[in-house]
């Protein structure tokens, strides 16, 4: 019988994680013939105003303001935008080198993407097909195949229910059924313990906490020469590390999930001893000899 691999999973924020700022500013706000501070504020004046989140104030404006430069928004023109991305340095040859090293440790690596930016846009980024899921926000689309209204908004909460379905293994995010159900622990898809999260800053926070406190580790990454921005995230005990956003090889962010991996596979090693020794106990009981 074939031995099971412990699964581990490696959850990503996108914007200002993986790529070097919000993914909109790279063709997406410049084609709309405005500068990002100006598109920003106007959604943040927007959602006050109209008491909106956030998030799908940003979905809206996306939307709203294509329609009056008589363009409107179609799949694919979003998935063509994914290939203007640019990413930290390390990024596109990260996840090879983070598999291999899975494969010496016997760990089955898996990674995810937990995002409040446009799924879409990262579909046609070249990593796409690095994640297991890409969770970020989504629009449908009418018959003549323009997005008309948002289908996924994920903000900085309910990013968590993500954790959820990675823990438990329900990826269809229309089946809330079995994310609610109670599955006993040892029966999880991965256990809290065997995940790592990546995010840079206020939309990760949740996340990171939440990870975090039930015994995975969390990063905050940071662009270089600006670790002052999430130095409070270490300081009042949201993450376990904070790293330059730097995913070479030999970098520091690449040894803090090496040595995270190497601990995970080791106490995967320690509980499997300890089950072969109580399975080695008659009956689970034994008497203690004075």
């Amino acid at each position: 019988m074939k031995e099971k691999k412990p699964t581990i999973a490696i959850m990503y924020d996108f914007d200002n994680t993986l790529c070097t700022k919000d993914m909109q500013e790279y063709s997406f706000i410049p084609n709309l013939g405005m500068e990002p501070k100006d598109f920003w504020e106007e959604c943040n004046e927007f959602s006050k105003s109209e008491k909106m989140d956030s998030i799908l104030t940003c979905m809206y404006k996306m939307i709203d303001k294509s329609n009056a430069n008589h363009n409107s928004i179609k799949r694919e023109d979003f998935v063509k935008l994914g290939r203007e991305i640019e990413f930290f340095p390390g990024v596109e040859k990260w996840f090879d080198l983070i598999n291999a090293y899975g494969e010496e440790l016997k760990l089955n690596v898996e990674h995810y993407i937990i995002s409040s930016g446009i799924k879409e846009i990262i579909e046609g980024t070249p990593i796409a097909g690095e994640f297991n899921q890409i969770y970020a926000c989504e629009y449908y689309y009418n018959q003549n195949g323009t997005a008309v209204w948002p289908k996924m908004s994920i903000n900085y909460t309910n990013k968590t229910q993500f954790l959820f379905r990675i823990n438990k293994g329900v990826f269809d995010v229309s089946n809330n059924c079995d994310l609610n159900r109670v599955i006993p622990e040892n029966e999880r898809h991965t256990p809290f313990t065997n995940m790592i999260y990546l995010g840079d800053g206020m939309t990760d926070i949740p996340c990171m906490k939440l990870v975090k406190d039930r015994g995975g580790k969390s990063i905050a990454v940071y662009k270089e020469g600006q670790k002052n921005k999430v130095d409070s995230l270490l300081i009042d005990d949201r993450v376990d590390f904070l790293s330059q956003a730097d995913y070479r090889e030999g970098s520091e962010l690449y040894n803090i999930v090496k040595s995270i991996m190497m601990k995970i596979a080791s106490q995967n090693t320690l509980e499997e001893i300890h089950k072969e020794h109580m399975n080695n106990i008659e009956g689970g009981k034994a008497e203690f000899d004075c």
